[in-house]
This record gives C-alpha cells, structure tokens and sequence, in this order.
C-alpha cells in the first residue's frame, strides 16, 4: 500500500541505522503497520500495529515519520 525507509548515517558516531514503515493489509480485513528498525545490513527488529481503518494506519505512519525525521532520520 505505502511504505517509507528512512536511513540515519554518523560515521563519526558509528551509526548506520534505517527505519522502514509499511502498511499491509491482514486476512481479517483489517490494517497492520509494519515498522521494522535497526543496524543496516542487519535483520532488525520488527514489530506490526493493528488498524481498523487504513486512514488511521496512513496517519499513524505519517506521525512515526515526522518524529524519526525530528531526530536525524532522512
């Protein structure tokens, strides 16, 4: 449906992490954000959000952007 990966690379701090958020839909008919973060070249983490609606998860996903772009995430 949508889906977004930010990266934020410091090499004078030794970070390279990435941030990724997709929407997907269930087979219950509902609506799960997918938001997987971590080291890049690493598996990550992963974790899924249950909507209801895909309006509530497409604002969801806009919201976790802003605030992982509010801290160094481009």
């Amino acid at each position: 449906m949508s889906a977004i990966t930010l990266h934020r690379i410091d090499t004078a701090r030794n970070m390279r992490r990435f941030y990724a958020l997709d929407i997907e839909a269930d087979l219950f008919g509902g609506v799960l954000l997918m938001k997987a973060w971590g080291r890049i070249g690493a598996r990550g983490r992963v974790i899924a959000e249950h909507y209801d609606d895909v309006e509530l998860a497409r604002a969801a996903l806009q919201k976790q952007a802003a605030r992982k772009r509010r801290r160094g995430y481009a």
